[in-house]
């Protein structure tokens, strides 16, 4: 949200008045300068917000519950099974790096040629 706010306030309000002077609905509008004008901001606060999810959800998994990566990595640091503790953490990072790839790829404004 706070990505999107600094991407509409940083739209040039001159560009508004234009399509309004050439009387753009609001619809119109909204897809053709605000849009195109606050993407890139709206697009990394999408990857920021997930790779902040997914900071939080595994340490959040280690407290108060009997499944998940979190709790894997304690029952195996509690069992004293550095392989499945040193596995675990491999993945947590593996899909991690994955989930940040396909945000990056998914989320990046296209560039058509002109």
């Amino acid at each position: 949200m706070l990505s999107t706010s600094a991407g509409v306030a940083s739209l040039n309000p001159q560009w508004l008045m234009l399509g309004k002077s050439l009387r753009a609905s609001k619809l119109e509008l909204l897809r053709t300068i605000v849009w195109p004008g606050i993407q890139g901001d709206v697009l990394t606060g999408i990857r920021l917000a997930l790779t902040t999810a997914w900071i939080i959800i595994v340490p959040a998994e280690m407290l108060g519950v009997d499944s998940g990566l979190g709790y894997f990595i304690l029952d195996s640091r509690d069992r004293f099974d550095y392989d499945d503790l040193v596995a675990a953490i491999m993945v947590i990072g593996g899909l991690g790096f994955i989930l940040e790839r396909i945000a990056h790829f998914q989320l990046t404004p296209r560039r058509t040629k002109r």
